[in-house]
């Protein structure tokens, strides 16, 4: 199978690394405030008093054999998904929070460095890695039954589950250069096949549609238009220009762009299947050698929840220092709460319910988002 090779300018290669960087699980800011995180002072009346499922959780996780390495995903508002190391070898338990029980899952041989869940929870995704330079996909099903395995010549890789047809996912396979080959996986065919696509980072705007951020290798800019393209077709169309940064999800699509000409905020814009604005806000930003720093976030489609790290000021990020808060935004109801303030700008995941979150370079902690505390899912 051929790669498809191109020579990345410099300013190009900072933009790929940054992406990876961003979108990997360890990546967090370094200069953040390291103050205990402290509850907003506006606290609703429902949030007095802690709901049953959380004060009936049991942690911290006592780990069965090896060492806590991270948290995978939720697998349920009270499951987890969680790795231990032992030596060279890694298993994936899961851990009830209301039993107090953790069931293997999967065991490998192999180092594992990511585990993703699809949207449904049909399959899990198991990336092993063998060598520095091969990176192992298994799929799993929900049981632990092994439906797939692959290998790829890569350095490292991307994954990006088809949240309308959760037997595909397309994955960009980069070489230590940054060069890369993009691939869809299809699960029930057990087969991959080889695409076209113009940039590394692509995510899923229908069953057989793609968007990605067409940056400009001749000239780079701190953004770039948002373009859509059908797999196997030639041909794409702009949805949006001067884009820093997007996310997609069933129905949704947001956007991150600067708030005005003299881009002293970033502007969050959501946006329905029509491509109709149905909420925006801004925030501060943090610039970047190689950009803007988009804080970690999370969106929950069911509920109508979105969470993000905002930084207090706009400023340098290797110069800032005064932490971030944790706000919660309702795209449907079109208003925002403070969750938390004092926090680091690091990892986060919505439960299902939207009522939890886990957060930290490791997910190695619970927010309780209606009492506002924070949990320790490991002893330290």
């Amino acid at each position: 199978m051929s790669l498809y090779k191109r020579k990345i300018n410099i300013k190009y290669m900072f933009q790929i690394m940054f992406l990876l960087i961003f979108t990997s699980f360890f990546s967090a800011c370094t200069h953040q405030q390291d103050a205990k995180p402290s509850p907003s002072k506006e606290i609703d009346k429902d949030n007095n008093k802690p709901s049953q499922p959380v004060a009936a959780w049991k942690l911290p996780i006592k780990i069965p054999e090896g060492e806590f390495y991270k948290v995978g995903s939720w697998f349920s508002d009270h499951q987890l998904l969680y790795i231990t190391n032992l030596e060279q070898s890694s298993s994936v338990y899961f851990y009830n929070l209301l039993t107090g029980k953790s069931e293997l899952l999967y065991k490998s041989e192999f180092p594992i460095v990511t585990l993703q869940v699809s949207p449904s929870k049909k399959y899990i995704l198991i990336q092993t890695s063998p060598s520095t330079y091969e990176g192992q996909v298994i799929i799993l099903s929900s049981e632990g039954s092994e439906l797939m395995k692959q290998s790829f010549p890569s350095y490292e890789l991307a994954f990006e589950w088809n949240p309308f047809n959760e037997s595909e996912i397309l994955i960009s396979a980069f070489k230590e250069d940054w060069t890369y080959q993009m691939l869809l996986l299809n699960i029930e065919q057990s087969k991959t096949t080889e695409l076209s696509i113009p940039q590394p980072f692509i995510k899923w705007v229908g069953k057989d549609e793609v968007a990605y951020l067409n940056w400009d290798e001749t000239s780079p800019s701190l953004f770039a238009p948002l373009m859509s393209k059908k797999i196997g077709a030639e041909g794409e169309e702009v949805l949006f220009n001067d884009v820093l940064q997007f996310s997609t999800y069933h129905n949704i699509l947001m956007t991150v762009t600067a708030r005005d000409e003299e881009q002293l905020q970033a502007s969050y814009r959501f946006y329905n299947k029509d491509k109709k604005e149905l909420y925006s806000f801004s925030i501060p930003h943090l610039t970047m050698f190689s950009g803007w720093l988009v804080p970690y976030h999370d969106f929950n489609e069911s509920k109508g929840k979105f969470i993000t790290l905002k930084p207090l000021k706009s400023a340098e990020a290797d110069a800032y220092s005064e932490g971030f808060e944790l706000i919660s935004y309702d795209i449907n109801k079109g208003i925002s709460n403070m969750i938390l303030q004092g926090m680091k700008n690091e990892p986060i995941q919505l439960s299902p319910s939207g009522e939890a979150a886990l957060y930290g370079n490791r997910f190695e902690k619970i927010i309780h988002l209606k009492t506002k505390e924070i949990s320790e899912l490991v002893d330290k």
